[in-house]
């Protein structure tokens, strides 16, 4: 849970070493897209954009998404007044974020988002499952992707680089917490309601509108703990004599 918090690349000679094969090249997602691509909701021409970084491990950020993130896409998104960006960052445990946003690229732009809310919906039943590994592969089958492409797409040097560099890059702008949010030039750190979203962009959204009501922001009440702090540990190591159920090399340092 770290500013440089980074997943380690993953040599392709760990997958041939526990006997797993790379998916064809018909069938395996293409790395080029999974680097530089961002994962936009909503009118691209829309006078507000929305900016939230956050990590598919992140507990607050689940609630964000299961909780209030419904209301604020029907209310702002689906209505086209409001573009919706979402940045990832990693939290712990690094190797469930990592696989799942690997995986949810892997599934394709169309289906992006629809990983992730599924993974935030499930993500209290798999860590108490403890098969963290197994919670997600069971994701991405339901969203058409095979083993063999699971295994692919979480050992892809170049998806994970950019993983790396795109945490890199937010930590070096001052992103420290999950969820963190960026509407217009206001930024707010840990987990909020629809009202105090709704403060900061219906005054954007209003051609001729009053600043930002500072006190309708601050006054919606907050319940304590409520962002996911990074950490300093922030690479991931994978073992060669991993020998689990699920052989993911991604996985191989925790599970």
């Amino acid at each position: 849970m770290a500013p440089n918090r980074r997943l380690s690349l993953v040599l392709l000679a760990l997958v041939a070493a526990i006997g797993i094969r790379g998916a064809s090249a018909a069938t395996a997602p293409a790395a080029a897209p999974l680097l530089a691509e961002e994962m936009v909701m909503g009118n691209p021409q829309a006078k507000v954009t929305m900016v939230e970084y956050a990590s598919a491990s992140c507990p607050h950020c689940a609630a964000f998404n299961n909780d209030v993130f419904p209301a604020v896409k029907k209310k702002y998104i689906d209505t086209g007044k409001v573009k919706y960006v979402f940045r990832e960052m990693l939290t712990d445990p690094v190797p469930f974020a990592g696989s799942a946003f690997l995986i949810a690229r892997c599934a394709g732009p169309d289906k992006y988002f629809a990983v992730l809310d599924e993974v935030f919906h499930q993500q209290a039943a798999i860590y108490q499952s403890r098969d963290l590994a197994g919670g997600l592969l069971k994701i991405a089958a339901k969203f058409g992707l095979t083993g063999e492409q699971v295994s692919t797409c979480t050992s892809d040097e170049r998806a994970i680089e950019g993983i790396n560099d795109r945490v890199t890059k937010a930590s070096n702008d001052g992103f420290d917490s999950t969820p963190t949010f960026v509407i217009g030039e206001t930024k707010l750190g840990g987990e909020k309601t629809l009202a105090q979203i709704s403060a900061v962009i219906d005054p954007l959204l209003a051609k001729q509108g009053p600043p930002i009501d500072k006190a309708r922001l601050a006054g919606v009440p907050r319940r304590q703990g409520r962002g996911h702090a990074l950490g300093a540990e922030s690479r991931l190591t994978p073992r060669s004599d991993f020998s689990g159920n699920h052989p993911w090399p991604l996985f191989a340092a925790a599970f």
